[in-house]
């Protein structure tokens, strides 16, 4: 059975629907920066994703090719991702999307080295036939955080933060947002698939001890 990271690692994926500390380690990602409305149809964000699934699903069918990755396994592809910020803002404001500015992202598994994750965005710009140029090997340590699984709308989310503010004032910490600490979302829900009202999406923000 292929591994699945949602479910060997619950404590990331599936937080409950109240806050929680969580601590989370260093990851890998392929990983698209951009900015604007991710709602534009055809915009940058929309062409992001559809680099990021090229290379993860590259990566994830490469043992059907001729390359080998070392201590490779089979795996799901991990759900999307996104670190979001705009400019003079702490968090995120929802009411002005087109000044968001993201890095969408999918985890790596951690057998994917840079030169498997090169030869990744090589081939599948030539099969896919898309410029898979503008993917990035990232790494990321968020370290401590404060999650929450939030249900419903992404315009919903600003609700849903404020418990999560209150539970860290509570708990004694504060929010540590930086330019390398960001909102954070992983999104649990197949949009295409599921009503808004349904949409799961992880909701993790980074705090430190006041």
């Amino acid at each position: 059975m292929a591994f699945d990271f949602k479910k060997e690692f619950k404590e990331f994926y599936l937080p409950k629907n109240k806050p929680e500390i969580v601590n989370v380690p260093e990851m890998n990602y392929i990983a698209v920066r951009g900015k604007g409305n991710p709602n534009e149809e055809g915009g940058a964000y929309q062409k992001a994703i559809g680099v990021l699934y090229a290379v993860a699903y590259t990566l994830k069918m490469s043992y059907k090719t001729e390359y080998k990755i070392d201590g490779f396994f089979e795996y799901v592809v991990p759900p999307l991702e996104g670190f979001w910020w705009q400019d003079n803002v702490e968090g995120v404001d929802y009411s002005d999307k087109n000044s968001f500015y993201w890095i969408s992202v999918i985890r790596l598994p951690d057998f994917v080295t840079k030169k498997d994750f090169d030869w990744a965005v090589e081939t599948a710009t030539k099969k896919k036939k898309i410029d898979c140029s503008s993917a990035e090997f990232l790494t990321v340590n968020e370290g401590l955080c404060v999650q929450i699984m939030h249900t419903g709308p992404f315009d919903d989310e600003p609700a849903t933060v404020v418990l999560m503010d209150s539970f860290i004032k509570e708990n004694g910490y504060e929010k540590d947002f930086s330019k390398t600490r960001l909102h954070h979302e992983i999104y649990m829900s197949d949009a295409r698939k599921v009503v808004p009202e349904k949409w799961k999406t992880v909701i993790r923000h980074p705090i430190k001890k006041v």
